[in-house]
């Protein structure tokens, strides 16, 4: 994510007749349905999803003539688009806890299905937004542990135990009972 101090390196966008919201589109295209695939797994909606993207890359055509430089503008607009996420999850979770607080009831924690099939995305929905956000970076998105922490501005050792309580929590969602023919 850091700027290499040269020349454009935007890997599939080069300068389009010295217009940066030509390249900044050019990157957009070519990256909206991983960003999207990313913010759908973590929070779950794809209104939320889509929201969050068109800010990050708001803010990337507003300060393009620098990260146009950096060795991966993708992943600074990832990790923008990441961030604020799991901060508007972690907003609403405090305004759901306060307004059951106010109310009165107990707030509505979903469980996992008890259904036999492995559903993932409610595995997911168990951790908190900041897990999930490591736990999908890793694993969807096949991140080292280094990038994930570069890339939300986190040391390396809360990347690791973050990714720790992820996989813990997620073990006993992620079981899958195998049935022996003719054993009942």
């Amino acid at each position: 994510m850091e700027p290499n101090g040269g020349a454009a390196r935007v890997t599939g966008v080069r300068e389009i007749d010295g217009d940066p919201a030509a390249e900044v589109a050019a990157l957009y295209r070519r990256t909206w349905p991983r960003l999207i695939g990313l913010l759908v797994s973590v929070g779950g909606s794809r209104a939320d999803a889509e929201e969050i993207a068109q800010d990050a890359y708001v803010k990337l055509l507003d300060r393009w003539d620098k990260i146009r430089r950096y060795d991966d503008p993708e992943a600074w607009v990832r990790a923008v688009a990441v961030r604020a996420l799991v901060s508007r999850l972690r907003r609403q979770q405090v305004a759901t806890r306060a307004l059951a607080k106010l109310t009165g009831r107990a707030s509505e924690v979903p469980g996992p299905d008890e259904e036999d099939a492995l559903d993932v995305a409610a595995a997911l929905a168990q951790l908190s937004p900041a897990h999930r956000a490591v736990a999908v970076l890793y694993y969807v998105m096949d991140l080292p542990i280094e990038q994930i922490a570069d890339e939300l501005q986190l040391p390396r050792g809360t990347v690791k135990s973050r990714l720790a309580r992820a996989r813990q929590a997620l073990a006993p969602l992620l079981v899958v009972d195998e049935e022996v023919p003719g054993h009942a």
